[in-house]
Formats: structure tokens, C-alpha cells, sequence
């Protein structure tokens, strides 16, 4: 796999983009501290204040719950800028919901069955959403495949986000954020 994407890398430029502390009151998850909600982080035994949470800590719960859990590992075998943006978004989202976009990408993307069957949007990378997007990379090359691929995941992840705002008006406060740091910016 190219070194921009591997694991380490992606963790760093995650944090970087995350940073510190934050305590927002329309944050309905609460104060974060590298983009870790405090629930996550006692589920995951710290127990400290979350204004204290180390680095290397979030990292591990980054990696841990973000990336291994959820087999993106195994999509950046495959297709490592599609796996970025399932990192990055379901960092943001949540992984289930990351996945979710990947089957419901390359359900649309299969030509109505011709190059491999429909998923199911379980939200789970399992065998058949790795053997779908293997198909897919193989049936429409794979550096162009991966682009079109990461286009529709944006676009999915941008509609999330828009839907967000509009449901909760406080959300309004994220949305530039959201769109400016999150969409567009893997590659």
C-alpha cells in the first residue's frame, strides 16, 4: 500500500484535524478531545479528564474502533484512498454508517447486477462487500474505479451532513466544518 495511507498516517492527520479539547454546546456528543467523545473514551477505560486525554491513547481507540473493527484494513488492501475516506467519515459518522455508504455505493455502481450482485446496506465490510468492490475495481479499472468510487462516497457523506443541518438547525454551527474538512480533502 502506498505510504500516504497507511494506518499511521491517516491516524496523524486525523488528530491533527480533530485537535484539542472541545467542549461546544450544540455538541449533542459532549466534549471530545482529539475528536474522541468522552463516552467513547470511559468505554475504553480512560478515566480521566477529557481535556487530558493523550494523544497516543485516541489513537488506539482511533485504530482500534475506526479502522481494524470495521475491516477497513482490508479495503486499503484493495483500494486505499476509498478506505481514507471510510476512516475519516466513519470517524465523523460512525463506522457503520461509512460502510453503509460503500454497499450502497457499489450497489448503484453495479449495472444493475451485470458486475456483481446487490449488497445488502448492513453497514458491515464483510466477504461480500470486499468481493463486490474487488469486481468493481476489477470491471472498471482500478485507479478510475477507485475515483468514481470516492466521489460517490462524498457525495453521500455531503447529503448526510446537509440532511443533518436541516433536521437540527443547531447543527447549522458544524456544517461549514463539515463540509470544508471532511469532503474532498483524501484525494
Amino acid at each position: 500500500m502506498n505510504d500516504d495511507w497507511d494506518i499511521e498516517g491517516l491516524l496523524e492527520g486525523l488528530i491533527d484535524r480533530e485537535g484539542g479539547y472541545v467542549s461546544h454546546a450544540a455538541d449533542r456528543g459532549g466534549p471530545t478531545c482529539y475528536g474522541i467523545t468522552e463516552a467513547v473514551a470511559r468505554a475504553h477505560g480512560y478515566r480521566g479528564a477529557m481535556s487530558y486525554l493523550p494523544r497516543d491513547e485516541a489513537a488506539a481507540i482511533y485504530r482500534r474502533l475506526y479502522w481494524m473493527r470495521p475491516r477497513f484494513d482490508q479495503v486499503a488492501a484493495r483500494a486505499p484512498r476509498v478506505a481514507a475516506e471510510l476512516f475519516d467519515t466513519g470517524a465523523n459518522m460512525g463506522p457503520a454508517v461509512a460502510a453503509t455508504f460503500l454497499q450502497r455505493a457499489l450497489t448503484a455502481l453495479n449495472r444493475n447486477g451485470k458486475d456483481y450482485p446487490d449488497l445488502v446496506p448492513d453497514g458491515r465490510v464483510g466477504p461480500a462487500t470486499l468481493a463486490a468492490l474487488d469486481a468493481f475495481l476489477e470491471a472498471r479499472s482500478r485507479r478510475g474505479g477507485e475515483t468514481v468510487l470516492m466521489r460517490a462516497l462524498e457525495a453521500l457523506q455531503g447529503e448526510r451532513y446537509l440532511r443533518l443541518a436541516e433536521k437540527r438547525p443547531a447543527n447549522e454551527a458544524f456544517l461549514y466544518g463539515w463540509l470544508a474538512n471532511r469532503i474532498g480533502t483524501r484525494g
